[in-house]
């Protein structure tokens, strides 16, 4: 240990770097950070100081990841037993002050994944066994319970949560505060607690550069979606039909066809029922 302390250029002398873990080429360690034996840090990874890292768990190239952020420990979960799950960090991260992240369980796959480009802010979490996808944004104090699955390009409001095995699109927003018990469609905004789908993320699909023909489709898919006519089955098989061709939409429904262990998550005057 004390070899690759002194010939790894960019690690302060006070970090643990324990035997056996895979540092890259550039990076960066910093004061009293701690590495566990089976970490690996991609090239260009920075630790800016007080990060413990530990388990089966990968960071990806130059991810950044700053102050008292505890990645990869023993997940919150009373039924893990010590099996050998993992946690994978895609590359571009960045992960502020205080951030935990925990390794899968057997009952989830043995794997928790995060993509790649996302930012989690100060004091978020990421449970077992969740999948996140690229480009995400998690705010201050976001939630996210086990088994939840997050899209590319979801943003996160501060404080909000989600329940365990909720599933949410992507391009999806939820509002600061919105505790999320059932499926968020891709290109949902969620708001409240409990939270109610509160139409399209409008903002943000201009942000991403949806044209303007593609939110007018979507728009109007969602509005017969979650009208008061009929079951949501028999909704989802008329927008389906009749637009074929639109693969925003086409999303839309084969998430909603998808859905398994939670509900999907319905405006407040619309009444979920599937059959």
């Amino acid at each position: 240990m004390a070899d690759l302390r002194i010939t790894k250029t960019g690690v302060h002398l006070s970090a643990v770097i324990e035997d056996g873990a895979q540092i890259g080429a550039d990076v960066a360690i910093g004061p009293f950070c701690h590495v566990g034996p089976d970490v690996v840090l991609g090239d260009g990874v920075e630790l800016v100081s007080h990060v413990a890292v530990h388990g089966r768990t990968s960071v990806g190239a130059r991810t950044r990841i700053f102050p008292f952020a505890s990645i990869g420990h023993q997940p919150q979960d009373l039924k893990f037993h010590g099996e050998p799950s993992v946690l994978e960090i895609g590359a571009d991260c960045l992960i502020r002050e205080g951030v935990t992240m925990n390794p899968g369980t057997e009952g989830g796959g043995l794997k928790t994944v995060v993509g790649k480009g996302c930012a989690f802010l100060a004091n978020s979490h990421v449970a077992h066994d969740c999948h996140v996808g690229d480009h995400v944004i998690l705010s201050n104090n976001v939630m996210l319970a086990g088994h939840t699955r997050v899209g590319d390009y979801v943003i996160m409001g501060g404080g909000s949560a989600l329940h365990q095995f909720v599933r949410v699109g992507s391009h999806a927003f939820i509002g600061g505060l919105a505790g999320v018990e059932n499926d968020v469609i891709p290109y949902g905004m969620a708001l409240g607690n409990r939270a109610y789908l509160a139409g399209l993320n409008l903002v943000g699909l201009k942000r991403r550069g949806f044209s303007r023909e593609s939110i007018h489709d979507l728009r109007r898919a969602y509005r017969l979606l979650f009208a008061a006519e009929g079951t949501l089955k028999e909704r989802v098989e008329d927008v389906g039909g009749e637009f074929a061709s639109h693969p925003q939409v086409q999303e839309i429904l084969d998430f909603i066809r998808d859905a398994a262990d939670r509900a999907v998550l319905t405006p407040r005057e619309v009444k979920d029922v599937s059959a």
